[in-house]
């Protein structure tokens, strides 16, 4: 087998360039690593593409034995991934659904379950690259805003690195979350306040003590790590690349670091087309959606629901979600918090994946697209499980119901059997 460590090149010979996504800048890596100096918009990766064509091949990855997202070393912003010595990110199951197939009318429904990595989240795949991007800059403190999943995920992947790490979450940020990020041995700081304002205070604090922002859209090798979900459909699927991947949408760095990696697999000449991406949101925190609906600028709504990881008001990489989503030729879908926590049970008992309500609205958007035709029954589609059931114990209790209670005899088994007609 090939060493995988053998495949990636220095980052001069990747050709490492940022360009604005807003107004279309070529940006140089002196100049800013967060926003536009021109306009202040997000600043997209870019590589030498026709030098790498060479490097990336389906040969040259089938002979790498390494599963995480270092596969990809040649197309990440990283010089060694030994930056990051662990844990394993990436490399999550892919499972096919056939009682969804048939609950939903169409040929094949996937689901990939990436709350299988460390922190039990999607996010690990960007806070492993900003991490190492953070040690590869000599930076000694990194900073984020978070719901919880992007603050345990850095928390996580940064413990035992010499790293401090400190956390911004809104008061309603779940307890389990917190849980998570107190073990790992970072600094939390609850805000009085909602995602927006921990948002807001994190990059006020990062500029004033020069600290390293992993801040969704603010750094844009989030999204570098976030494509790597792409690639490995890609890989998982035989190179067969699906009609429609479902993903939830809070602040819109997911679906469009999802896009960014295909695009950027069709650009190399690994695949010869591309996906429908369809952005899932929840109950009032639309901004994408509407955006998508109306005329594609993204302006701030109310952001509740019980899907805390979804939960944005004004979503601060909603311009690369929007145009990811149109550039796919996909939609965007809404769905009630009652419908979030259906698809929780759905989830759970058609594919045995333990979802939290963001990554269950995933599967609530496929379901109600298909149901109101719009995707065809031919079609397939993967649904995006971004993060474990344990993240929000308390929503799954509401989804589930409650246990069945008796006195510790055979009759009241008896009774309850015959009751609740059990079997």
């Amino acid at each position: 087998m090939m060493d995988f460590m053998a495949t990636g090149k220095v980052l001069a010979g990747k050709g490492l360039a940022l360009r604005c996504i807003d107004c279309g800048r070529a940006v140089r890596l002196d100049e800013s690593e967060e926003t536009c100096p021109s306009c202040g918009g997000n600043l997209s990766v870019e590589y030498d593409y026709a030098g790498l064509k060479r490097f990336v091949t389906r040969k040259r990855l089938a002979a790498i034995s390494d599963p995480s997202i270092w596969r990809y070393l040649d197309l990440l912003p990283v010089e060694d991934r030994r930056l990051v010595p662990s844990p394993w990110v990436g490399g999550t199951p892919l499972y096919r659904a056939p009682k969804f197939e048939r609950a939903l009318g169409l040929a094949r429904v996937y689901v990939k379950d990436d709350g299988r990595n460390p922190s039990a989240s999607f996010k690990d795949r960007a806070s492993a690259v900003v991490v190492a991007r953070a040690l590869q800059g000599g930076k000694k403190v990194v900073a984020t805003a978070s719901t919880g999943n992007a603050a345990s995920s850095l928390a996580c992947l940064a413990a035992n690195l010499p790293l401090k790490t400190i956390i911004f979450v809104p008061k309603t940020a779940p307890a389990p979350k917190l849980a998570q990020l107190l073990v790992f041995g970072t600094t939390v700081i609850t805000v009085d306040g909602t995602y927006d304002d921990a948002f807001d205070l994190c990059r006020e604090a990062c500029r004033r003590y020069g600290w390293y922002n992993r801040s969704t859209g603010v750094n844009p090798f989030t999204r570098e790590g976030k494509k790597t979900c792409a690639f490995e459909l890609c890989e998982q699927l035989s190179w067969e690349v699906p009609d429609n991947v479902f993903v939830s949408v809070g602040d819109g760095n997911i679906i469009s670091g999802i896009w960014k990696g295909f695009t950027e697999f069709r650009t190399l000449g690994l695949i010869n087309r591309l996906p429908k991406l369809v952005a899932v949101q929840a109950g009032t925190s639309d901004a994408v959606a509407r955006a998508l609906k109306g005329d594609g600028k993204i302006k701030p709504v109310a952001g509740k629901t019980i899907a805390d990881s979804i939960s944005v008001s004004l979503p601060r990489d909603g311009a690369a979600a929007v145009k990811a989503v149109r550039e796919s030729g996909g939609f965007a879908v809404t769905v009630k918090d009652t419908e979030i926590l259906a698809a929780m049970r759905d989830v759970a008992r058609g594919a045995g994946v333990y979802a939290e309500p963001a990554a269950a609205a995933a599967y609530a958007g496929l379901a109600k697209a298909a149901r109101g035709g719009l995707i065809k029954s031919r079609e397939s589609a993967v649904v995006l499980i971004s993060g474990n059931g344990l993240k929000d114990t308390a929503s799954a209790l509401k989804a589930a119901g409650k246990p069945h209670f008796i006195s510790p005899d055979l009759k009241s088994l008896e009774k309850l059997i015959r009751r609740e007609k059990l079997v």
